[in-house]
């Protein structure tokens, strides 16, 4: 664990932190010392061993499942977290679908199932977990995006509409937080190695960036830890990058 834990005393709920980028977010804000709730949608036995990864190095996690697209199952997770782990001052918005389709064969099922995993996601989870933030004095949403929000890239629309939202949703919530005392901020993430169960995406074959290379989970992760501390707490409202140079806004 590090010597430096910024986050002593606090607790973070990361959804879908089983693997990949949200993994990475729950071990990085454990070193920072908050306790942590892992969640995944299904993969249960994924996110208990991330939340044996953080207890062994001497941090306090706990893990469930979770559809946080559905309106009682996000409110039913923030309780556990609540419940569980004592209270709540962080939510990082991590949880998605990014699957691809043409547009032409995007029918709505589909449309609605990936807006509701991530811009319905984030509102549902923001909402129930809004009374305990303003309680923290130190509350922190920090809302995952993408780079092809900013971009564009075929047969994405919907998965960029939702990512889009997050943007809209980051700026809206700043102003309206603000004077309860907490930040919200998003990260998009630029090309990322994370393990994927399908092909890379389509779009990700066509770019590279100008440090040429991917970005590693754990870079994600420090910047979202920064924005979760005591540091960054003159930081709201803001969209930032980290896409090494991929995009510049």
């Amino acid at each position: 664990m590090s010597v430096e834990r910024e986050l002593a005393g606090a607790v973070a709920l990361v959804t879908g932190s089983a693997r990949n980028i949200g993994r990475a977010i729950a071990i990085a804000l454990a070193d920072a010392g908050a306790a942590v709730m892992v969640t995944g949608r299904q993969a249960l036995a994924d996110a208990e061993a991330v939340a044996a990864e953080i207890d062994r190095a001497g941090g306090r996690a706990a893990a469930m499942t979770a559809d946080v697209g559905d309106p009682a199952a996000a409110a039913a997770l923030v309780a556990a977290t609540v419940d569980r782990l004592g209270r709540l001052d962080i939510l990082v918005n991590n949880a998605s679908v990014r699957r691809e389709v043409d547009f032409t064969d995007l029918d709505y099922a589909e449309w609605r199932a990936v807006l509701a995993s991530t811009l319905d996601a984030a509102y549902l989870c923001s909402r129930a977990a809004l009374p305990h933030l303003t309680a923290s004095g130190r509350g922190a949403i920090v809302n995952i995006g993408g780079l092809s929000s900013h971009t564009g890239a075929p047969r994405r629309a919907h998965v960029i509409a939702a990512k889009a939202g997050l943007v809209g949703l980051t700026r809206a919530l700043a102003h309206e937080l603000a004077p309860r005392g907490v930040t919200v901020n998003c990260v998009a993430p630029g090309l990322v190695d994370t393990a994927r169960t399908g092909p890379e995406p389509a779009h990700h074959q066509k770019l590279s960036s100008p440090m040429g290379r991917k970005g590693r989970p754990e870079e994600i992760a420090a910047l979202v830890r920064f924005l979760c501390g005591p540091d960054a707490r003159y930081i709201t409202g803001q969209t930032i990058h980290a896409s090494g140079g991929l995009y510049m806004g």
